[in-house]
């Protein structure tokens, strides 16, 4: 008879292992030197995860101790040594980073590492280190890390005219493999004040990139560094991908990144009309809501603008679309037809129960500073939700800014700023600090006005308030002239550590369900690398605090936002975190927690539609998107969490419930 199946016990939790704990703690409470002896411990299991733990630190003081490390023999501390060079920037690391790079080294992901380390350390006189190294032998490894080097330097500005063709040679490179077409095809879209260089150097692979690569994240970076090349093989291109291409976040990219103002570029029947008409009535909410705002910039004959604009609102599906549609008809029609569209959108705000369909007609209003009155009644409102309100100061702010503003409604103005500081609310605290401190908005802000201001900053309590409290400091320093900025007084880790007894009750591998109105999406929780934010969003989760939360901000191409208690993007817990920067990338379904700086995370968290690599090593990733990925594309603000919860292990993820 066959032997029976032994049972075989599950391994045991990475957090059960003290020395891990005591790493994460000295991480989360930003004690350097108790870090540093672990980079020279025996196991490399934990000079890697205090090398890791000092990229969250970004202490400088570090950096003589991790160099070493470099050349490590663990692949995976080498990494991380790199990746906690890169995440603290100093610029004394790129002669070691060079070093290293000059040297064999058979792990590929160490090689990607240390050259974005280069990218993220060099400056303007080093940054031809990154494509001036000979890198020994034929290391598959090289094109991708160099590709995405030159992005890392690029993000900070570092971009010169060789960087254009750098890229541009990695990206065009006849089976160039993905990694380095997404990375060379990323930098491209980042490389400020290389128009001229684009045009000259890069426009064939653009143009050849967008119509033909397989992958559709480095179509929608071509498109969108298409965008600056004013060319009008270039319009006639992105008005092709924009209709045509399979993947809307292809469409989306170059929607946008048309240049529509410029009538000079348009040479064929695509017009940005005829684009943006095609995009208003797809189904999906994003690509909708792109070609609404593209009408917004859309030049038209004033005279037939209002009736032009009227008629697409047959077909548009989505409140945000058909909201910024309606803006857009204001921006444009005549001064004599404002007032009918002013009536018309102020009857479809009186009608809708939905606060974010009134909170983007709000916003619409801010085109006609004749809604002043109406609109400065809705900020004063002390009941309901609080988006209406919030949403309400910030539109009297931009007709502020509109140029037909009124001079005489000046003191106006100024009044209602003054009772947003005196109402204390968080949302309308910041707008109002934000406009207070603006010259161009109030030329001569008053003594009671900086009185006001720190009155409203004194009656926060921190850190749950720390963004109103950010914003209020920082009016305050700008109008009293402080030379050195006041510090933000962050949450320690003593006034919220992480539970270690939560950390190990979350299996490596713990999925979790979140049943939205729009379906289900499965995610996987980071514990390992992130075990403060895991242990805060379990709490959270097991306390049903998340249930029946709106997303509250959806950015097309870019992410989905919950997770606020408030609705408005202004709420908070009690209670702060500090930020866990591991080794993890912000690809499509990335999950990180939002913040007002490093060190102030709480219970918001958005999703990402797609790679967004600028936030790597900024916001920290607790969870990825396993299933559904779908539906996060689907949904749009207003779109509700019906219900968060633990899946058991072992749980079938084929049982997603369908959307009702």
């Amino acid at each position: 008879m066959p032997l029976l199946a032994q049972a075989v016990a599950p391994p045991a939790h990475p957090y059960a292992d003290a020395t891990r704990r005591r790493i994460a703690t000295a991480q989360d409470e930003r004690r350097t030197t108790e870090l540093l002896p672990f980079l020279t411990d025996k196991n490399p299991t934990y000079r890697g995860a205090a090398a890791e733990a000092l990229g969250s630190v970004q202490d400088p003081k570090a950096v003589p101790a991790l160099l070493p490390l470099l050349r490590d023999a663990a692949p995976t501390v080498r990494r991380a040594a790199a990746y906690a060079l890169g995440q603290t920037g100093d610029s004394t690391a790129v002669p070691a980073l060079g070093q290293r790079l000059a040297q064999p080294e058979p792990n590929a992901l160490a090689r990607r590492a240390t050259y974005e380390a280069l990218g993220r350390c060099v400056t303007k006189h080093s940054v031809s280190q990154l494509w001036i190294i000979k890198v020994p032998g034929t290391d598959s490894a090289a094109a991708p890390g160099r590709a995405w080097g030159l992005y890392r330097a690029a993000l900070r500005g570092l971009a010169p005219a060789e960087a254009v063709s750098q890229a541009t040679k990695l990206l065009g490179q006849k089976n160039q493999v993905l990694a380095a077409r997404t990375g060379a095809s990323a930098a491209l879209t980042r490389m400020r004040g290389q128009d001229s260089t684009l045009v000259r150097v890069a426009l064939p692979t653009l143009l050849k990139g967008l119509s033909s690569d397989p992958n559709y994240f480095v179509r929608a970076n071509c498109a969108t560094a298409l965008g600056r090349v004013a060319r009008p093989v270039a319009y006639a291109a992105l008005a092709k991908a924009s209709t045509t291409d399979a993947d809307h976040r292809v469409r989306i990219a170059a929607l946008r990144a048309l240049p529509v103002a410029n009538s000079s570029l348009v040479g064929n029947s695509l017009t940005p009309l005829v684009v943006m008409r095609q995009a208003l009535r797809r189904p999906l909410a994003q690509e909708s809501l792109t070609g609404a705002e593209g009408m917004l910039k859309v030049p038209f004959d004033t005279v037939k603008a209002g009736a032009d604009y009227l008629s697409y609102l047959v077909g548009v599906r989505h409140f945000r679309a058909r909201a910024t549609l309606l803006q857009a008809v204001l921006r444009h029609v005549p001064a004599t037809q404002r007032p009918v569209i002013a009536d018309t959108i102020r009857r479809r705000y009186e009608r809708t129960p939905n606060q974010y369909e009134k909170a983007a007609l709000l916003t619409a209003l801010g085109e006609d500073p004749a809604q002043f009155d109406f609109v400065a009644k809705e900020a004063a409102l002390t009941t309901g939700p609080p988006v209406v309100p919030g949403t309400a100061l910030g539109t009297l702010v931009a007709m502020r800014a509109n140029k037909r503003f009124p001079t005489t409604r000046q003191a106006d103005f100024t009044a209602a700023l003054r009772r947003a500081l005196a109402g204390g609310d968080e949302a309308q605290l910041s707008t109002a600090a934000e406009a207070m401190a603006d010259p161009k908005l109030v030329p001569a802000p008053q003594p009671e006005d900086v009185a006001a201001l720190r009155q409203a900053r004194d009656k926060l309590t921190l850190p749950r308030e720390i963004e109103p409290w950010i914003a209020l400091q920082q009016a305050l320093d700008k109008l009293e002239k402080v030379a050195t900025p006041t510090p933000i007084p962050r949450g320690t880790a003593g006034q919220h550590p992480i539970d270690w007894a939560v950390v190990q009750s979350v299996p490596v591998g713990q999925r979790v369900r979140l049943i939205t109105t729009q379906g289900p999406i499965e995610l996987e929780l980071k514990v390992v690398e992130s075990p403060g934010a895991v242990a805060s969003f379990v709490s959270l989760v097991r306390q049903h605090f998340y249930d029946g939360l709106y997303f509250h901000r959806v950015v097309p191409n870019f992410m989905v936002q919950g997770g606020d208690p408030r609705g408005d993007g202004s709420g908070s817990t009690p209670y702060t975190l500090r930020s866990e920067l591991a080794q993890l990338t912000y690809g499509a379904g990335a999950v990180g927690l939002a913040s007002a700086g490093k060190d102030t995370e709480s219970c918001q968290f958005f999703v990402t539609h797609l790679p967004t690599p600028h936030l790597d090593g900024r916001y920290p990733i607790f969870a990825q998107v396993v299933r559904g990925l779908d539906v996060v594309q689907r949904l749009d603000i207003g779109d509700r969490i019906t219900t968060i919860a633990l899946l058991p292990a072992g749980a079938s993820a084929t049982a997603l419930p369908s959307k009702k």
